[in-house]
């Protein structure tokens, strides 16, 4: 065509073979290295000097697309820019959206690798893991966590939310928590999809009235002294550690991981450190005649844990105490149940104020203006409330009614 643009035809790109540029015109050549290789290169100039920049090689870009790509750069210069230094930014520009574009499992895994710390219990992990993998992975694992949207959040949980309402919210929760992090990290923008306040709760049925919260099964107290003498009729590790777990009013992962390090039998009190309370605060427990009898009699089947399993170097299972219910045939309780009997039995049968009970189940108790304060955790005076949940333990046979006074331990 006239004034030297187009010079080249399809047929001529198609014969030339000898090493060399080739112009089309307007900086625009076909460039043929000494391997015979064909590509389509940009000349202009910069700041008085002469650069060259790459548009492709003729088996991808053809003579039509490489004179479109030639005349965007001749655009850019017009306006002032640097058509090549405009690319670079435009791949790494790309570069950082695709590094940013981190898909909903992959936060999962890095969400919960940084919130691992915190959990004291192996099996949070396992949870999350095992909870999103199931009912979440399947709907928008594989989708960047910037394109999830609501649809996408609630064609996970519809179809387990009237069903198995508490696991569901418990993973609306975990997504909502996921997705909070990746945009802190800048993997995602806008609204939490996941939230419920404001948002789920006008799409979602609420849970509280689709299944009402179910506590865990308790032994009423009037029976608990049978229960406990069957208890310690019961041979093995787990049935002892059952036993100090209803004498302490702790908490089953608590009795489990006990550790001798942990008991001071010369002074009477067992010390439970942070790292392994749900409150993360140490909790005394003041022993009594039973405890301290209950803990000697463990004392040398191993120099680490108090209730030691069947691997050296572990201690028993989460599932001990739960087979020894079962062998008993008490499947319609819980381990967890019996801090609810002691704390019933606590209300109904002593005039010790609330707090102390509250205190014994290491419950947070007050403002946070009054724990500020609380200089002491009444622990002596905590000892004579063991004790007496120990006398009400071991006696067989007691009348709801009878007073706590008139009742004498059986255990020396």
């Amino acid at each position: 065509m006239a004034g030297g643009i187009e010079k080249l035809t399809a047929l001529k790109v198609a014969r030339l073979s000898k090493p060399g540029r080739y112009g089309d015109g307007k900086g625009l050549c076909l460039q043929i290295t000494k391997t015979g290789v064909k590509s389509w290169v940009f000349r202009f100039e910069r700041d008085g000097k002469e650069r060259f920049m790459g548009l492709g090689p003729l088996h991808t870009v053809s003579l039509a697309d490489a004179r479109e790509k030639a005349r965007a750069a001749r655009a850019s210069l017009i306006e002032g820019m640097d058509p090549l230094a405009k690319r670079h930014e435009a791949v790494a520009s790309n570069k950082a959206e695709q590094a940013s574009n981190l898909d909903f499992d992959t936060c999962v895994r890095l969400y919960i690798a940084s919130r691992e710390a915190e959990w004291k219990n192996p099996k949070h992990r396992q949870q999350w893991e095992n909870s999103l993998r199931m009912h979440v992975s399947p709907h928008f694992g594989a989708i960047h966590a910037r394109r999830i949207d609501t649809p996408l959040v609630l064609k996970a949980l519809e179809p387990i939310w009237k069903t198995k309402t508490e696991t569901a919210s418990r993973i609306r929760e975990r997504v909502e928590r996921v997705l909070s992090w990746a945009t802190t990290r800048g993997y995602r923008e806008g609204d939490n999809p996941a939230r419920w306040n404001g948002h789920l709760e006008e799409l979602l049925p609420k849970p509280s009235k689709l299944k009402k919260v179910q506590h865990h099964p308790a032994l009423p107290f009037a029976e608990i002294g049978d229960f406990f003498k069957a208890v310690k009729a019961e041979k093995g590790v787990g049935a002892r550690a059952l036993e100090l777990t209803i004498l302490t009013a702790c908490r089953t992962g608590e009795v489990l991981g006990a550790l001798w390090d942990e008991v001071d039998l010369e002074n009477r009190q067992w010390t439970i450190p942070p790292e392994r309370m749900k409150a993360s605060r140490p909790h005394r427990i003041p022993l009594v005649t039973s405890t301290v009898a209950l803990l000697k009699q463990q004392a040398g089947l191993d120099p680490v844990f108090v209730f030691p399993g069947a691997k050296q170097g572990k201690p028993i299972s989460n599932m001990a105490m739960l087979i020894v219910l079962r062998r008993m045939k008490r499947n319609d309780l819980t381990v967890h149940g019996f801090r609810s009997t002691f704390r019933d039995w606590a209300a109904e049968c002593t005039d010790y104020p609330s707090e102390m009970a509250e205190l014994s189940l290491a419950h947070t108790v007050g403002t946070a203006v009054e724990n500020a304060y609380r200089r002491s955790d009444l622990f002596e005076r905590r000892r004579q409330l063991m004790q007496d949940w120990a006398t009400w333990c071991s006696t067989p046979g007691v009348n709801p009614k009878t007073p706590i006074e008139s009742v004498e331990e059986s255990v020396s």
